[in-house]
């Protein structure tokens, strides 16, 4: 969520800052919807002065034993005006609210400017394509004989869900325990189990809802008379970072550094037609999240820190990859900068998203309303960062593919191997 203070400060400026991410501000709205607010304020409290006044007239009427009812009855008026006026302050409040949740953040100043992601910019690329001396499978040629069944998956829920068995299943498996003790024991985070359903409110605090319901899992709880709306999580960043959630934290707490290894639902809406074969895009798919709860000024150096630990995997699972830093049209929603790690895939002869590491500054923050006590005692709003750390399926899918052999079997990562009980190779 937007300061406020942006808007009435420069509205022209956010609105230039906002038209990058190809986002028309309604300028004409805020101004007033603002300016109402504000003369409802002003009723609201001028109301309660005069409610105030006549109050005391009644205490000074008494004492010199005076006839009160008039100006009681004047008091009753007042407090129904009061009423009246704190109802309509409300409702503008609200309305200008709701409007303001649906705004996305704004954009560092060293983010790209572009519309889509033809224009994202390359920062640099790590590790050099292995050169086959056969033609290589993709994911689901060389996985479906060692386990991958997306037929199995279709078969129990439809389409974009597949079953992992034997020798698939325990590599994912041992992909997720390695990057969860590579960023515990190598990276200073601490490892969180969450759940996987959330109340709606924790899906505001981290800007899925109300943009993104349509991309959500919603699950209703309890018969039709008493149900209660919840959804699955989209990624543990949702309950890692709402964990601070209206707190006030103690500065010696920061930098908080959480990671957890979950299952994340995502019903791809609109996504229709793409990646329909294979691990790429699921509906459900398992991801180790890193999230980052740090003071304003150390942010920034704090996503360069996170891409490192991204990378970090991807280097020691002998992955090529390079990063890129998403253009103001490609951003998520929630972020005010981005960086993505795209890894090779040998049979698509292309690089493909593997993590997502963004720094949302206060944008969560005020949402959620997570702040810590500076050095003068002032509390002020904390930065918020996330990253995939990194996604376990895609990681799978790179494996596969690039440590793929001729008579199909897959040569082990020396990192995962103490992970497959010392496994050098999987046939």
């Amino acid at each position: 969520m937007l300061d406020i203070q942006a808007l009435r400060n420069d509205l022209a400026g956010v609105q230039s800052r906002l038209a990058t991410r190809a986002y028309v501000l309604d300028a004409e709205r805020f101004t007033a919807l603002d300016e109402e607010r504000k003369q409802k304020q002003t009723l609201m409290q001028d109301i309660q002065a005069q409610r105030n006044a006549a109050s005391k007239q009644i205490g000074i009427l008494k004492s010199k034993g005076e006839d009160t009812s008039a100006i009681m009855a004047q008091v009753a008026d007042y407090g129904a005006q009061l009423a009246a006026a704190e109802n309509a302050y409300n409702a503008v409040q609200q309305e200008l609210d709701e409007w303001l949740f649906t705004i996305p953040n704004l954009p560092h100043e060293s983010v790209p400017a572009g519309a889509d992601e033809t224009e994202n910019v390359e920062v640099r690329r790590v590790g050099t394509p292995r050169a086959f001396d056969f033609a290589p499978r993709d994911h689901i040629d060389v996985g479906t004989p060692l386990g991958l069944d997306a037929e199995a998956g279709a078969a129990l829920a439809g389409a974009r869900f597949t079953v992992l068995r034997g020798a698939v299943a325990r590599l994912h498996r041992a992909l997720a325990q390695f990057m969860l003790d590579m960023h515990t024991q190598r990276h200073g985070y601490v490892e969180h189990y969450t759940p996987y359903i959330v109340n709606p409110e924790i899906l505001f605090g981290t800007g899925q809802l109300p943009k993104f319901a349509d991309d959500m899992y919603r699950v209703l709880c309890g018969g039709d008379d008493n149900a209660k709306e919840q959804y699955l999580i989209s990624t543990s960043e949702i309950t890692l970072t709402n964990s601070v959630r209206e707190r006030v934290l103690p500065l010696d707490e920061l930098p908080l550094r959480m990671t957890a290894h979950s299952p994340c639902f995502r019903s791809e809406a609109g996504s229709y037609g793409k990646d329909v074969r294979g691990l790429i895009r699921q509906h459900q798919f398992d991801k180790v999240e890193m999230v980052q709860i740090v003071r304003p000024e150390d942010s920034y150096q704090a996503l360069e820190e996170m891409v490192g630990h991204a990378e970090a995997v991807l280097q020691a699972l002998e992955l090529p990859y390079r990063v890129i830093t998403l253009c103001t049209g490609d951003m998520g929603f929630s972020a005010a900068k981005t960086y993505d790690l795209e890894v090779w895939l040998p049979a698509q002869n292309t690089y493909r998203e593997i993590s997502s590491c963004s720094n949302c500054e206060d944008f969560q923050a005020r949402r959620m309303k997570a702040r810590f006590k500076d050095e003068n005692g002032k509390n002020r709003l904390v930065h918020t960062l996330n990253g995939s750390g990194v996604a376990v399926g895609r990681a799978l899918v790179a494996v596969l593919e690039n440590h793929q052999n001729a008579d199909g079997s897959i040569t082990v990562p020396t990192a995962l191997r103490p992970y497959l009980g010392g496994l050098e190779v999987i046939r």
